[in-house]
């Protein structure tokens, strides 16, 4: 396994550092703060979409009865990983992420214990391929029986949209009947964080593509959309009792037919 590239930024790194995480270089950090300057919701953006995750991963292993993952682009482990969210409602329930970041990969021993009754794993792959990322993962969960596909911010860095729209709908073919599709991307509505998003690109790293909503509408086509839909993330079935505002990442659940 290579090393991990200190000297450009990583966006897994970044995200894991406006997330409060540890796991990231001052590279990462300048990078972060740089972005945060001209768009400060960032950091908003990055606390949100976590517990998005959390929200989702929630009902779909309490209330539909999930019991297998595929957190694809997973990132850096942080608080409340999708294989801690669904396995304390269900021990039995199975993860399984995949990431091609060297330093994620790193840290993919921390994350592995589970509990005695599931599986959890990391798989070397790369969302590009696919296929590649079907036959490694079918021989590890079942895909007689449903799965929630999670792509958690990840689309963005598929440059080409009609390639991240084939790259979706080849994912969501192999589901079977009754399985879900968990997603969400940053959109590019705001003029600040279009100007911010441009400056990381500048950086060298790999660029993350701002879409739109309605770009990010058609990765739902053919499945059916649990309430309330595609919307902001904090506007996803809020926990009762807050008040949430809306921010610039957009996401959905829905189901397969």
């Amino acid at each position: 396994m290579r090393e991990p590239d200190t000297s450009v930024p990583h966006s897994a790194r970044i995200w894991n550092y406006w997330m409060g995480g540890k796991d990231n270089y001052e590279v990462d950090r300048a990078a972060g703060d740089a972005y945060l300057a001209l768009a400060p919701q960032i950091a908003t953006m990055a606390r949100e979409s976590r517990k998005y995750l959390i929200r989702a991963v929630t009902h779909l292993t309490r209330d539909l009865g999930v019991r297998q993952f595929l957190d694809i682009g997973t990132g850096l482990p942080t608080y409340d990983n999708t294989h801690q969210v669904a396995q304390r409602i269900a021990p039995g329930a199975s993860v399984v992420y995949v990431d091609n970041d060297p330093i994620v990969l790193t840290h993919a021993a921390a994350l592995l214990p589970g509990t005695p009754e599931s599986v959890t794993t990391y798989i070397n792959g790369d969302l590009h391929d696919p296929e590649a990322i079907l036959d490694a993962v079918g021989e590890i969960l079942d895909f007689r029986a449903p799965v929630a596909l999670m792509l958690m911010g990840i689309l963005g860095h598929i440059q080409d949209f009609g390639e991240a729209q084939a790259i979706v709908r080849r994912l969501q073919a192999a589901l079977p009947s009754g399985s879900y599709f968990v997603h969400y991307d940053s959109v590019g509505v705001d003029d600040d964080l279009t100007k911010a998003q441009e400056g990381y690109d500048d950086t060298g790293a790999v660029p993350y593509v701002l879409r739109t909503p309605e770009q990010i509408t058609t990765f739902y086509e053919g499945l059916d959309l649990l309430a309330p839909g595609i919307v902001s993330c904090p506007l996803w079935r809020p926990d009762p009792g807050t008040s949430p505002e809306p921010t610039d990442i957009y996401g959905g659940v829905a189901g397969k037919p």
